[in-house]
């Protein structure tokens, strides 16, 4: 088998079908340790629309009928051939077994036909080190992984070592903007239909009270935000207003709560990465904590595979052994044990 760590250059191929998003993406790992994203191609599945969420086993149809041709476009757009892989990373977990498995056992089949290293990728983080591209990532930092089905604040006292620090305690941040969406008739996904509709709304037509102002945790909560919506629909507001003043509440609770862990923790670096991590209110709130806050670049903020490849670079650069092809998807997987209770 290659060594990729022996290469001068060595490309690695990323693949995420962890949900919705058939992502395939290359990465190269330059000898100095510096990566590169040469190509980052993503099919998003449109069949959810009329659901209003993801529909598992049409999610895991579109990726096997989807991958051959991602795959082909990401080696177009790297200007390589397959032959040129030194090695193949995929997502393991966690996310929707029967998509994962897609990604995963296409991913070993590349790998054992080129007789390269495969590493198995955690999904939460593909979506840290896709940030790695836009600065010098070095721990210690705090990371708020904040998308359609994560929301998770992980201290990183070192490279490779997770601590949870908070985590939400119902919805997802991104699943919450989906649903609030769904209620206010905005469309799917609902991130960019309320971000767009909250630009024409009035923050202050609906009362959304912050959720947990008093814990002494660092936990989010975004169920009472949706009750909020429900009887203000019902009393006739404006799905502007209802974009607007939710978007605000769903903002003020993320950075308010990660500005305090990170005082907590005594970080100065913060990454921000996930789905939501592209909501331009988030951005601009960050901007004015005075923290050294890194988002991800453009394309990777959502699902993709250059993610995963950026992790895959992390382990090699790391010198951390790669996996075998006995690596089976897992629904739930974290990426670091829960803090004892204060």
């Amino acid at each position: 088998m290659k060594d990729p760590a022996t290469q001068t250059g060595t490309f690695i191929l990323g693949i995420d079908t962890s949900c919705d998003d058939t992502g395939v993406g290359v990465v190269e790992l330059a000898a100095n340790g510096q990566v590169h994203v040469r190509a980052n191609r993503v099919w998003s599945q449109t069949v959810h629309a009329q659901y209003g969420g993801v529909m598992p086993e049409l999610a895991s149809r579109e990726h096997v009928e989807r991958i051959d041709s991602v795959m082909g476009q990401a080696l177009a757009e790297a200007g390589l051939n397959v032959t040129d892989l030194g090695a193949v990373a995929a997502t393991s977990g966690p996310g929707l077994v029967g998509a994962l498995l897609v990604g995963l056992m296409y991913g070993k089949g590349v790998a054992q036909a080129l007789d390269v290293p495969f590493y198995a990728a955690h999904h939460l983080e593909g979506h840290i080190f896709a940030a790695a591209t836009e600065a010098e990532l070095r721990a210690p930092y705090l990371a708020l992984v904040v998308s359609g089905g994560h929301t998770h604040l992980f201290d990183v006292p070192q490279d490779g070592e997770y601590v949870l620090v908070g985590a939400t305690r119902d919805d997802a941040a991104g699943e919450a903007f989906d649903k609030i969406a769904r209620l206010a008739g905005l469309g799917y996904p609902g991130g960019p239909a309320i971000s767009e509709a909250a630009l024409l709304g009035n923050p202050d037509a609906v009362a959304f009270k912050e959720p947990l102002q008093g814990q002494k945790g660092f936990d989010f909560s975004f169920s009472g935000l949706k009750t909020a919506a429900l009887l203000a629909h019902k009393a006739g507001a404006r799905p502007e207003d209802l974009a607007a003043g939710f978007e605000r509440a769903a903002v003020r609770t993320l950075v308010r709560t990660t500005v305090r862990a990170a005082q907590a923790c005594g970080r100065q670096t913060v990454v921000v990465s996930g789905g939501v991590a592209a909501n331009r209110a988030l951005r601009e709130a960050f901007a004015q904590t005075g923290l050294r806050v890194v988002f991800p670049g453009k394309g990777l903020n959502t699902d993709n595979g250059a993610m995963i490849a950026l992790a895959g670079a992390a382990a090699i650069a790391a010198g951390r052994p790669p996996g075998t092809l006995g690596e089976s998807a897992t629904a739930y997987a974290p990426l670091a044990t829960p803090p004892a209770p204060p």
